[in-house]
């Protein structure tokens, strides 16, 4: 193991058996060439991938049949440390024998899972997880080049968690669905968060577009407000405060009225709300083309105290102002 990994007894013992001794002697490392692809009858796929965060690179080799698509060899070559050679040389062991788009499937966590000795005990430690994902990264790179297609047209969701391969509509889905309230909660439910840790905030040992805390907050506060408008869809005007009443009103006229207005080139401000003997007038004034408009007092004015009278209650009346 290299020595910038070895800090005390105890890292060492972070590290499974299998990782050990594929980082001491790598059975797959090395090279394939046009001469060997020709001698197994198929066709050479060379792939490389980098790591910016730590310097590490791997070149994947393939040869795969054409005809069936089955990878019948694979080797590499790995700049980095220890942890990725390991991950490489699992990870193209993985591949041989697969098809193509079988290989397409292997993920990180599978690297990572088939060099446990122990079911339930990470190989790795959790700061070394981005090792799997660079074995899982150049995968997929090697798959769009035997495909002939973007390498984009293979990631179709946004993965906010490398090491997990967690996805942002399954951190921002499980929030919802669980009504999650803590990033301990959404490492528990989606293992997000739970390997190099990363993505929980910035400042971590790789940038990220984005971070569990900030998606956790902007999901929690989207549905606080789709709350708000179910409550206020629900509740009785009468029993709302004065400031959840003209949120209501203002909510029918950005819905409804200033669109029905404005296909004429009207627009309508709320001016004010007041309490008056049981009922409640909304105070407005004309915009636009309603200004002066020889319906603006009947027709039009009826029309808008319809559609508050709809949404809210019959105890709204509408004066224009």
């Amino acid at each position: 193991m290299p020595k910038n990994e070895l800090i005390g007894g105890s890292l060492w013992e972070a590290y499974s058996k299998k990782v050990a001794a594929r980082m001491d002697n790598p059975v797959n490392r090395g090279e394939l060439t046009e001469a060997d692809a020709r001698k197994l009858g198929g066709r050479l796929v060379v792939a490389d991938h980098g790591a910016e965060s730590c310097g590490d690179a791997v070149r994947l080799y393939w040869v795969v049949d054409d005809k069936t698509s089955v990878i019948k060899a694979a080797r590499f070559k790995s700049f980095g440390c220890g942890t990725a050679i390991a991950s490489s040389d699992m990870m193209a062991d993985l591949c041989v024998g697969r098809t193509v788009a079988e290989a397409a499937k292997i993920t990180n966590i599978d690297v990572e899972r088939s060099l446990r000795d122990e079911p339930g005990t990470p190989a790795v430690p959790p700061q070394k997880m981005h090792c799997s994902v660079m074995a899982y990264d150049v995968i997929k790179k090697a798959v769009a080049l035997y495909q002939g297609v973007d390498l984009s047209s293979l990631e179709t969701e946004t993965i906010v968690c490398e090491c997990g391969r967690v996805s942002l509509g399954t951190i921002v889905d499980a929030i919802r669905l669980n009504d999650l309230k803590t990033v301990a909660d959404i490492t528990h439910y989606t293992k997000a968060g739970g390997f190099c840790k990363s993505c929980i905030a910035p400042g971590g040992h790789e940038k990220r577009q984005h971070y569990l805390v900030d998606i956790l907050r902007d999901t929690r506060a989207a549905m606080e407000k789709e709350n708000l408008h179910k409550r206020m869809e629900t509740e009785d005007f009468a029993s709302m405060t004065m400031v959840r009443k003209l949120k209501a009103v203002e909510k029918v006229f950005t819905e409804q009225l200033r669109p029905m207005l404005a296909a004429d080139g009207g627009d309508v401000e709320l001016v004010d709300l007041k309490e008056a003997g049981g009922a409640w007038e909304v105070y407005i004034q004309y915009r636009g083309a309603c200004m002066g408009c020889p319906s603006a007092g009947t027709n039009t004015l009826s029309a808008i105290e319809a559609v508050l009278r709809q949404r809210l209650g019959e105890t709204i009346k509408v004066v224009a102002s």
